[in-house]
């Protein structure tokens, strides 16, 4: 068989072991939601993505942190 083709070792290659966008396996149900622009923080409510959520004060969308 040539060289390259086949005979791998079947397993996809390795991206760092985080989660998508390249933040934390799983940030869990506690922590905050704090906003980018002017560090306003509202509790993270499980379920519920902070990027979705918008700044009461400023308006801008919130960040997990």
């Amino acid at each position: 068989m040539p060289r390259g083709i086949g005979g791998g070792r079947g397993r996809a290659p390795v991206s760092g072991g985080r989660g998508r966008m390249s933040g934390p396996f799983a940030a869990g149900p506690g922590g905050s939601c704090v906003c980018p622009s002017c560090g306003h923080k509202d509790p993270h409510v499980a379920g519920q993505p902070c990027y979705l959520k918008s700044c009461p004060k400023c308006g801008t969308k919130m960040a997990r942190g």
